[in-house]
């Protein structure tokens, strides 16, 4: 997540200059065919502007639709924050026992780095392989891919149920299964099992939730068709606008080289498009790694500190820094 006034200009144009250079040989190539004498590159700009106005309904509809995602991501995180405070206050208020108290505290924390790390697993329809986003990634660091799961799981649990969670396939889900029979075998009241068994479902509601978003991608037939459809639609941009500047020069000072003004304008229109379309692929998997992703490695921080606090502990972890402006 940026947690920067904006990204500059600068970094847009940097981030998308690769798209830019294409975009540039495309206008470039007609423009200088026509110039050579082969007027009848052009195309008249009506259906390219109907065209262009289905593009922008369906890339707008994409980028809502990311946009929804991402933001129900933060909302299921903002969830689990809640949940587990108040998880935390019953257990450290129900349970009498210190050593069951810390024991649930420790596996609450490694129940949240196993969901952290099982989000960030790669996907096949995400983003983070394309040069682009390769290049950004070396400005800030994702906490998952510097250590491994069992190196961080190792910080919170006994040998005996790290290697047992190791050996499980969804490792937050069995976590959690854990704790509820942990929770069962307390010696607690009918209320106050009910009480800590309902933020056990929680948990797991809200896990359910994040695994949806992170399992199931933005359709991709929606996908597919926006993508045809904007490649179609930059490809006649610059043969649509060349009778138009070839015309604007037409009985002034620059009659006769009007027809280059072709090249930025084509090149400005379609970086528009492309750049909203980046824009929105580039929040469809707000758990992916990305500079724009769900900073839900902070968050999982902010919710051990908060709940090692609530033990009076001295020692508390520090809590993880933007870097570049981007947290994760």
């Amino acid at each position: 997540m940026n947690i920067g006034r904006r990204y500059t200009f600068r970094e847009f144009v940097y981030w998308t200059r690769r798209h830019i250079y294409k975009l540039f040989f495309l206008a470039l190539i007609p423009t200088i065919l026509y110039h050579l004498g082969l007027t009848f590159l052009s195309i008249t700009w009506v259906p390219v502007a109907l065209l262009g106005t289905a593009v922008s309904f369906i890339v707008g509809f994409k980028n809502n639709t990311s946009y929804s995602r991402l933001w129900e991501a933060r909302i299921i995180y903002g969830s689990i924050v809640n949940s587990s405070r108040a998880f935390a206050v019953m257990v450290r208020d129900f349970v009498k026992n210190e050593e069951d108290i810390k024991t649930i505290f420790h596996r609450h924390f490694a129940w949240l780095t196993a969901l952290r790390y099982q989000l960030r697993e790669p996907r096949a329809w995400e983003n983070m392989e394309s040069p682009e986003n390769v290049e950004y990634a070396t400005l800030y660091s994702v906490p998952e891919k510097q250590a491994t799961m069992e190196e961080e799981l190792r910080k919170y649990l006994p040998d005996e149920e790290l290697h047992y969670i190791l050996a499980k396939k969804n490792k937050a889900t069995q976590l959690m299964a854990m704790q509820s029979r942990h929770i069962n075998n307390l010696r607690l009241t009918e209320l106050q099992m009910m009480q800590l068994q309902s933020s056990v479902t929680a948990f797991y509601d809200c896990q359910g939730r994040a695994e949806r978003i992170k399992n199931f991608p933005y359709p991709r037939h929606f996908s597919s068709i926006a993508s045809y459809l904007l490649y179609f639609f930059v490809l006649l941009v610059p043969f649509g606008l060349l009778n138009e500047f070839q015309k604007l020069g037409n009985g002034t000072m620059i009659e006769g080289y009007s027809i280059w003004l072709n090249i930025p304008f084509s090149l400005l229109l379609s970086w528009v498009f492309v750049a909203l379309d980046v824009v929105g692929e580039s929040s469809n998997n707000p758990f992916e790694g990305s500079a724009n992703d769900v900073p839900i490695s902070n968050i999982s921080r902010t919710i051990e500190i908060d709940m090692r606090d609530m033990l009076d502990e001295a020692d508390l972890p520090s809590p993880t820094t933007a870097q570049n402006n981007i947290l994760m």
